[in-house]
């Protein structure tokens, strides 16, 4: 109000104001009711009703279709459940409306899909595969029993096994329904495997309504059957009642009495079976007996007298024998032969032999060498003695000897034209014994012609 004015708002404005209002106050909310007049258009928007019978309260609402494809199952009629969104004004009509964006069911109805989410988590472990579950023991001698004292289902159990067999039947008490009912039987499972010598426990309880049974469907309790390391039957409520501990048990029994009938054997039913089991054993033991008999007298038909058979074999290995002494003594003397034979060549062969017929055959030729070494030495001290005198009749120093000389020049060359020679020239000379020294004078008339005439002297050949 402004100047004492009054403020007029438009039907639009009113409602615009409202809804931002009832928006801001409920967002996040949930609201719980029954399910009435659902609609599905084909928008894919669901639009429903939400009732509360009790206060005799109804809420319009409607869920978008991205929503309505997570959550639409839960909107069916009659359905209880929990519906979480805001509420909201339609200006169109002026009414309430309830926008939902989350549904879960409420009571009985989340208690089951809790337990059917259970179910299949158990499922996807295999805690449900037929494959883990284990026999029954054919003949079990003490039985572990997980029910309440007082209940009629132990009373039932006791009397079925006893009436069948003399087992022996331990009872672990715990409570079967009621909120501290899982922890209950959880420990009494722990307290019965500890008993030693327990070949199988039953779990269960007689009948009720599906709130009174529902301890054995906690998941503790269905782990914790899981897990025994006997052999578990599941006997809970009557036969149309099925539980999760059903499921996870090696076996399931319709009732606590054919939990026990399916354990303990019936004695007599037993011993009425071992006495025909054994009547037939022994027609088989006679009749397999008569064809062993049988056979084995054609096999004695076939092998004849055993002393016959042994007299044969005997005189056949006194045969082998004599066959064996006779090559055996053939093969010695062959190889005694062979022995003397190599022996005489051995004894041919010593060293001893060997080197006196290589003395015997050498001594002559020793003295055929001997005479012909020293031939042979005369023949060349023969030849030598004469190269001797051939090279003493050549030699230069020989020559020397009959009054010759050899010149050399200072350079050591022999002088052998007297032209080669200056006057002055210091030269060598060489005599038969021994060798002085001359200078060269001047050459005198007539060399030539002695030169000529030694070289006549010597066979046409100059002297050195």
């Amino acid at each position: 109000m402004n100047g004492g004015e009054e403020r007029v708002l438009s039907v639009f404005e009113l409602t615009r104001e409202l809804r931002l209002t009832l928006e801001e106050m409920t967002a996040g909310l949930w609201v719980e009711g029954e399910v009435g007049s659902v609609s599905r258009p084909q928008s894919g928007h669901v639009y429903f009703s939400l009732k509360d019978e009790g206060k005799d309260a109804m809420l319009s609402a409607v869920m978008y279709r991205r929503e309505a494809l997570r959550f639409g199952r839960h909107l069916a009629e009659g359905a209880r459940i929990q519906v979480r969104g805001r509420a909201s004004l339609y200006a169109a009509r002026g009414s309430l409306q309830w926008i939902a964006d989350a549904v879960r069911p409420a009571g009985q109805g989340a208690l089951l899909e809790a337990l059917a989410r259970l179910r299949a988590q158990l499922i996807a472990e295999g805690l449900t595969d037929p494959s883990r579950k284990r026999p029954l023991p054919t003949d079990p001698r003490t039985i572990g029993v997980v029910t309440s004292r007082d209940g009629a289902a132990f009373f039932d159990i006791v009397k079925v096994a006893l009436r069948r067999s003399n087992v022996r039947v331990l009872l672990a008490p715990a409570l079967v329904q009621g909120d501290e009912a899982p922890a209950s039987i959880v420990l009494a499972l722990d307290l019965i495997e500890r008993v030693s010598g327990v070949d199988a426990i039953i779990v269960g309880r007689g009948g009720g309504s599906q709130e009174d049974l529902m301890a054995f469907n906690h998941e503790r309790v269905v782990r914790r059957i899981a897990a025994c390391r006997v052999p578990v039957v599941s006997a809970v409520g009557h036969e149309v009642d099925v539980s999760l501990a059903d499921l996870v048990a090696d076996v399931r029994a319709a009732t606590p009495s054919q939990a026990a009938e399916l354990l303990v054997p019936d004695g007599a039913a037993r011993r009425e079976q071992m006495r025909r089991l054994l009547g037939h054993l022994g027609q088989a033991m006679g009749a397999r007996l008569a064809r062993e008999l049988a056979r084995l007298g054609k096999l004695q038909r076939r092998m004849g007298d055993p002393r016959a058979v042994l007299l044969f074999h005997e005189q056949r290995r006194e045969e082998a024998l004599r066959r064996m002494t006779r090559a055996l003594e053939k093969g010695l003397g062959q190889r005694r032969q062979s022995l003397s034979v190599t022996q005489r060549k051995l004894e041919g062969s010593h060293p001893k032999v060997v080197l006196a017929r290589a003395r015997s055959r050498l001594l002559p030729l020793l003295g055929r060498l001997k005479q012909g070494g020293l031939a042979a030495i005369d023949r060349r001290r023969a030849h030598l003695r004469e190269v001797s005198r051939a090279i003493d009749t050549l030699s230069p120093v020989a020559i020397l000897g009959r009054g010759y000389a050899l010149v050399r020049d200072s350079s050591g060359t022999l002088v052998r034209d007297a032209s080669t020679v200056t006057p002055g020239q210091l030269l060598s000379v060489r005599v038969h014994r021994g060798t002085f020294p001359v200078t060269a004078g001047s050459p005198e008339p007539g060399v030539e012609k002695r030169a000529a005439f030694d070289e006549e002297s010597f066979g046409g050949k100059r002297v050195p």
